[in-house]
């Protein structure tokens, strides 16, 4: 009896041995993994961004001359650098956004939460949701974001700027008597309130005015602008705003939040703070923010034309 409790012993002891020596192996190979693993950053960004691609998609695109649209490379190449990036949202807001459940439950600027009536009547009136007809019948499109920075200023880029099919600027950033540098082409302003153009004179022909929502009065000033009503100076806004846009209603787009929540927490990496602006160091955040566009711009996701990047 004695000699079979001491086998039993032997063999438990055994056993937990062998559970032991297995946990210090599973470990180490985590742990190796990790170290592995480490050409991501903790946000999930490739470390050493040098805008090659795998060879698969590389091969894809050799045949494309410089200059050249590449339809899907920049997604190939996002993807690449950040392999959680994904676009499953529409540019603009359209009439199926009470659907969206990712904006749903969110205040602005990371939803439209208490603004769907205010949307709705916006859409009743707009009617569009997309880019221009021209430019959506295109299978490729390449894209340019010009910045407010004065880098611009005596380089002469305005006819490489106005090459592009679409010229994004941003709120009132001017163009007019500076388009040798600048260009003359603009295709979406995206803006806010405080931020738009109150002189009717400085607005581009042909461009599509597009809302940045990023508090509840955005959106009941936009319904100001697209109804030609008289915009209220007691709602809210921390400076003077334009009390007339002169655009007609279905050239008036509203930027889905679902890209400034995506941009906020996934790219940047600012804190969730249950969906609401205001919290941590607003220099922490700048910094943050100019940090993710070096990204982009070393990987050349995009062109740096922004000032102090």
């Amino acid at each position: 009896m004695g000699l079979l409790v001491l086998v039993r012993n032997v063999l438990l002891a055994l056993c937990l041995f062998l559970v032991l020596g297995f946990l210090y192996y599973s470990a180490w190979k985590l742990h190796l993994l990790r170290w592995e693993d480490s050409k991501y950053d903790k946000l999930g960004f490739l470390l050493n961004l040098d805008s090659k691609l795998p060879p698969e998609l590389a091969s894809r695109y050799a045949n494309f001359s410089e200059g050249v649209c590449k339809p899907g490379y920049a997604s190939a190449l996002m993807t690449v650098i950040f392999p959680k990036f994904s676009k499953p949202a529409p540019m603009f807001l359209d009439d199926s956004f009470r659907r969206w459940a990712r904006i749903r439950d969110f205040v602005p600027p990371f939803g439209i939460k208490g603004q769907d009536n205010l949307i709705k009547a916006i859409l009743s009136a707009t009617k569009d949701y997309r880019l221009t007809p021209a430019l959506d019948s295109l299978s490729c499109r390449r894209c340019i974001i010009v910045g407010n920075g004065g880098v611009l200023a005596n380089k002469s880029l305005g006819l490489k700027i106005d090459d592009y099919d679409v010229v994004v600027r941003l709120n009132s950033a001017p163009v007019k008597g500076f388009e040798k540098d600048v260009g003359g082409k603009t295709t979406l302003r995206i803006t806010y309130p405080e931020g738009a153009i109150q002189k009717m004179e400085q607005y581009e022909k042909d461009s599509l005015f597009v809302l940045a929502g990023f508090k509840w009065q955005d959106f009941k000033w936009l319904k100001y602008i697209v109804y030609k009503e008289k915009v209220s100076a007691s709602d809210g806004f921390w400076k003077s705003v334009a009390t007339r846009v002169p655009r007609e209603p279905h050239e008036i787009r509203i930027l889905n939040p679902y890209f400034i929540q995506e941009a906020a927490f996934s790219f940047i990496g600012l804190p969730f703070n249950n969906g609401l602006m205001g919290r941590g160091s607003w220099t922490h955040n700048i910094q943050r923010e100019k940090e993710f566009l070096r990204k982009l711009v070393k990987a050349r996701v995009i062109t740096d034309l922004t000032s102090g990047i």
